[in-house]
C-alpha cells in the first residue's frame, strides 16, 4: 500500500462534502469505465522506448471532467493542481506520478477525435442502458438547438470560424452551429446526434435522427412537411409534428369546438416533446456548455457527442447507482 500524502490526509479529514465531491462520487459509480476504456485501449500509446504514458482510465476521467466542468486544456491542468477532489477522482497525486500537463491532455483529446471514439462512447453507453432496460425503441423525439460560436476576429486568421454560419430565429440572430438530436420518447435518452452549421434547416437532418424501429416520431413545427420529403419515405413510423401557430389561429377563428379538440391534441404532443428539452438543459446548464470551444465542426462535434453520452448517464444516474 502506498503512503498517503498530506493532501490525501487533509481530504479524508474534511467534514463537509461539496457539490463537486458529491457529483464526482456519483459519476465514479455509474459511468462504465471499463467498457469505455476497452474502446480506447487498442489505439492508446504503449510508451515503448520512451516515457510511460499515464494510465488510460486516468486520462479518460480527466477528459470527462473537462466536459462536466467546461474546462479548457490549460484550465484542466490547473484544476488538477488546485483541487484534491479532482486528483482523487483521476487517481493522481502530487507526490506520486505527477500531474499530466496541458499538452498531454490535448494529445489525448486529439486521439479520441482522430479515431471518432465519441460516437462509440455514445453507442457503448446506450448499449449498457438498453441492457438495463432503460432505453426503449418505441418512439423518437427529434429537435435541434443553437450552439453559439465566438464572433471575435481577434485571432491569427483575423476571421470568424468559416465552418460556422449565422441564422435568425424570431427576432434574434445566432452565429455558430446546430446540434440535432433524436431522443427516446419514453426515457428521454439521446440515441442519435448530428451537427450542422446554424443556417441548416432542422428538417434536413430528420431522417438521420431515427433508428428505424420506432412506431412514432415527434417534432416541433419546424419539421412541418417532413413526411413528404424524399429522404424520409423509408421511415414507416407515424409522424406527430406540432401544428404551426398560424394554422391553429385559423382553426380557432372558424370553429371554437374544433379549436378545443386541436388544443388538447397539441398539448398531448407537446407533453411528449418536452422530454427532449431536458437533454439541452443538462449540457447547457448542468455542464455549462453554452459556446463552442474549438474551431471547425469536427472537434466541436466530438465534444457535443461526448456531452450527450454523459448526459444520458447523468439523467438516469439514480437507476444506475448500485444498491446500498
Amino acid at each position: 500500500m502506498s503512503q498517503l500524502s498530506f493532501s490525501d490526509v487533509e481530504m479524508g479529514a474534511k467534514r463537509k462534502q461539496t457539490r463537486r465531491d458529491k457529483f464526482l462520487a456519483e459519476m465514479d459509480k455509474v459511468v462504465p469505465w471499463a467498457r469505455l476504456s476497452a474502446l480506447i485501449e487498442p489505439v492508446y500509446p504503449k510508451g515503448k522506448g520512451g516515457r510511460p504514458p499515464y494510465a488510460l482510465e486516468t486520462m479518460l476521467r480527466i477528459h470527462f471532467m473537462q466536459q462536466w466542468f467546461a474546462l479548457s486544456d490549460p484550465s484542466m491542468e490547473e484544476a488538477l493542481y488546485d483541487m484534491q477532489s479532482m486528483r482523487q477522482f483521476a487517481g493522481l497525486s502530487l507526490t506520486r506520478g505527477g500531474i499530466p500537463d496541458e499538452t498531454t491532455i490535448l494529445n489525448f483529446r486529439h486521439l479520441l477525435e482522430e479515431h471518432k471514439l465519441a460516437t462509440r462512447f455514445l453507442e457503448e453507453i446506450n448499449s449498457m442502458l438498453a441492457e438495463r432496460g432503460l432505453l426503449l425503441k418505441q418512439g423518437t423525439i427529434i429537435d435541434a438547438t443553437f450552439i453559439e460560436a465566438p464572433t471575435s476576429t481577434k485571432n491569427a486568421s483575423g476571421k470568424r470560424d468559416p465552418e460556422m454560419h449565422q441564422a435568425k430565429k424570431g427576432n434574434n440572430w445566432h452565429f455558430g452551429m446546430k446540434a440535432h438530436i433524436g431522443t427516446d420518447a419514453e426515457s428521454g435518452l439521446v440515441h442519435s446526434v448530428e451537427t450542422t452549421p446554424a443556417n441548416e434547416h432542422d428538417i434536413t437532418q430528420a431522417h438521420k435522427l431515427v433508428h428505424g424501429e420506432e412506431q412514432a416520431v415527434f417534432g416541433d413545427a419546424g419539421y412541418t412537411g417532413v413526411e413528404k420529403r424524399e429522404d424520409t419515405q423509408h421511415i414507416k413510423a407515424a409522424w406527430h409534428v406540432a401544428m404551426k401557430p398560424s394554422k391553429r389561429k385559423a382553426i380557432e377563428t372558424e370553429s371554437k369546438r374544433m379549436s378545443k379538440t386541436v388544443e388538447k391534441l397539441e398539448h398531448l404532443k407537446a407533453s411528449v416533446r418536452s422530454k427532449v428539452e431536458h437533454q439541452f438543459r443538462i449540457i447547457k446548464c448542468q455542464f455549462g456548455y453554452r459556446k463552442t470551444r474549438y474551431r471547425g465542426l469536427v472537434k466541436n462535434t466530438a465534444q457535443i457527442v461526448t456531452l450527450f453520452a454523459l448526459s444520458n448517464v447523468w439523467l438516469v444516474r439514480n437507476k444506475l447507482r448500485p444498491i446500498g
